[in-house]
């Protein structure tokens, strides 16, 4: 009787809140507590300054919830067609969910290999765009989309196919990427702003008497005081409209973390960098004025256990130990300064560059919060100088495994969780003060992101089949009011930066398309595979473990070989091999083999190493076709050579 009371309270509690709210959705089954800490206006105010600064160009519609009670002009958009007035105009009401373009007018690209070069795909088109609505359009998990017809559309509109494809129809519809024009006599002339905003004016019942009717503050925590701290809004500057290729308030850098020993993990990461991006390494003397923007890498190397602090030698002793470690050293040839550069982490320093954290996160309880779960770090405790001997070295060797001291993960039991969390807070911080895009370390990339870059808006990628971040890609905008609301919410939530716990941030304060979640298959396209979905159209390779980038089954071992790089997920940005740290791309030539010019660094991983022998995997298809290029074997795939 008991269990049929409680159902009919909650039968009634549902009811009522879908048919009796302004939401009009049915309750959520989740404990999760509110976070949210800014009132409507500065919503209002955040979503204002990201259209005016030109991050937002897109058509996809604004949350009704915020309120906007005018239509914003979008310098990131085209003008709309001019169009026949409707017969039907919906009422309006206070409430826009649409913006206006007053941008550039777009000319969408059919990008081909032509002859005689067909046997590489051309690079991207300085300063091209790719247009993540119709991106979304075909890859949209939640539409029903597969992975495999997706990377089929960014394969083809990419060009990258070097015209390898099946007959299809008319495929207009897959050009993706497009430059923007500022001829004004080739500008569509704009509609009536009324035409243009037409039945996207919404009328929502609200409460005229509480201005925050409908959102529902954090526990215990005050607002934020509005109005919220921002700069003036960015001017938007298409790339034909600058002085040169690189637009200095759009950073093109990749940054990643690592911590812990150098090893194949991110020299494969460095490799598939040189080998897939327009860093101009196949030009003896790259110009300055040259008609593409050169991106860089910077890898942010922590020193030791994620709580420790650095010590005053720890850049000379992280330099020393790059130099002396296989994998690493061949990146400080100066051939590569210029592109790649290995940076120092320093937890208090990257923290107190951050204004909206700078003066506040020293009260917090710990850093090291993830999805709610707090890991205290007690203070470090003076040792003993006088006890030594035996018992001291075994206490120190067994407190090398301690969480508080791992630096890296060695095996499945053995995990560096403070890094890992570190991390997720890492990445915020780094695209937020220098600008660019964060990549986690277990990521290859797989073609040039010129168009990515290109397009100014903010973004990561869906959590599989949920409706949840992933923030193993993640692009912000330096310095961004998106930014700002992020670190001031994090800092009242504990420092919790773990993407489940940002993507409720997002969705209860209505920015969620502010930072775009991507679908899965443009760097992560095995995900869906590996959780039972999609088998039925799976993409190539079918991977249904992430293991098998590392050991391949039996019944496709025959695919590397036969594929190789073209054979891997074409049309992806990236593939994201989930973890696996301690375990080899190659396990029978697990050491660096890049040709005569650095054939002391192999000689000695060489003799490290153990003989094991084993058939080919895609992770060592990938590591040696990255690896010729390097050493002048072969081109890169775009058919570039590598000019020393």
């Amino acid at each position: 009787m008991v269990l049929v009371f409680v159902a009919m309270v909650f039968a009634m509690f549902a009811l009522a809140k879908r048919f009796g709210t302004e939401e009009k959705t049915w309750p959520a089954f989740t404990n999760d507590p509110p976070t949210l800490v800014f009132r409507r206006e500065d919503l209002q105010r955040i979503w204002s300054w990201e259209i005016a600064s030109g991050h937002y160009p897109s058509r996809r519609r604004l949350p009704e919830q915020l309120g906007l009670k005018s239509v914003l002009d979008n310098p990131s958009l085209p003008p709309r067609r001019a169009s026949l007035p409707s017969r039907f105009r919906a009422p309006s009401g206070p409430s826009t969910t649409t913006t206006r373009g007053v941008g550039p007018r777009r000319v969408y690209l059919d990008i081909q290999s032509q002859p005689p070069n067909v046997a590489y795909p051309p690079r991207p088109v300085p300063g091209s765009v790719a247009d993540l609505d119709i991106v979304m359009e075909h890859c949209d998990f939640s539409e029903k989309k597969y992975v495999r017809d997706c990377l089929e559309v960014l394969r083809l509109g990419g060009g990258l196919d070097n015209g390898k494809r099946l007959r299809r129809g008319k495929m207009d519809d897959w050009k993706y990427i497009y430059l923007e024009q500022l001829d004004a006599g080739n500008e569509t002339v704009p509609a009536d702003a009324s035409d243009e905003t037409s039945g996207l004016i919404t009328d929502i019942a609200r409460d005229t008497t509480d201005p925050d009717h409908g959102l529902t503050k954090k526990k215990g925590a005050e607002w934020e005081v509005p109005p919220i701290a921002l700069p003036e809004p960015r001017q938007y500057r298409p790339s034909q409209s600058l002085s040169s290729p690189c637009d200095p308030e759009t950073p093109r850098i990749f940054h990643m973390f690592w911590t812990g020993p150098f090893t194949d993990k991110p020299y494969l990461a460095l490799l598939s960098f040189l080998y897939t991006q327009n860093t101009g390494l196949h030009l003896h003397d790259y110009p300055t004025e040259s008609a593409a923007c050169r991106p860089k890498f910077w890898l942010w190397i922590n020193p030791g256990p994620a709580a420790a602090v650095p010590n005053p030698s720890a850049m000379h002793d992280m330099f020393a130990q790059l130099k002396s470690t296989p994998w690493a050293a061949p990146f400080l040839h100066p051939r590569f300064k210029d592109v790649i550069q290995f940076r120092m982490w320093n937890t208090t320093e990257q923290l107190d560059g951050v204004p909206e954290l700078a003066n506040e996160w020293r009260t917090r309880e710990s850093l090291f919060n993830s999805g709610g779960h707090v890991i205290s770090v007690p203070p470090k405790k003076d040792d003993d100088a006088s006890a030594g001997g035996e018992n001291a070295t075994q206490s120190a060797k067994a407190d090398e495994d301690d969480m508080l001291n791992r630096t890296g993960s060695k095996s499945s039991t053995s995990y560096d969780r403070l890094s890992v969390i570190l991390s997720d807070m890492a990445r915020f911080i780094l695209c937020h003060r220098f600008g660019g895009i964060y990549l986690d370390a277990d990521t290859l990339l797989l073609r040039d992101w010129e168009e990515l870059w290109g397009w100014k808006g903010a973004f990561a990628y869906r959590w599989s089949r949920l409706e949840k971040y992933n923030t193993a890609v993640l692009h912000l905008n330096q310095g961004s009011a998106l930014g700002t609301f992020l670190f001031r919410t994090a800092l009242k939530n504990d420092l919790d930066f773990h993407p489940m716990t940002v993507s409720r941030y997002l969705k209860e304060a209505h920015l969620e398309g502010l930072l775009l979640r991507l679908p899965d298959a443009l760097f992560d396209s095995a995900w869906l595979t590996t959780e039972y979905f999609q088998w039925e159209r799976p993409p190539q390779p079918f991977f249904t473990d992430f293991q098998d980038f590392f050991d391949t089954p039996l019944k496709i071992s025959a695919a590397p070989h036969a594929l190789g790089f073209d054979g891997f997920f074409k049309g992806a940005f990236s593939y994201h091999f989930h973890n696996y740290w301690w375990k080899p791309f190659d396990p029978a030539r697990n050491w660096p083999d890049l040709g005569p010019r650095f054939i002391a660094g192999e000689r000695a991983a060489r003799a490290s190493a153990r003989a094991a022998a084993s058939s080919a995997v895609p992770g060592e298809a990938a590591e040696e076709t990255k690896e010729g290029g390097g050493q002048g074997e072969r081109p890169n795939m775009y058919g570039e050579w590598l000019e020393w």
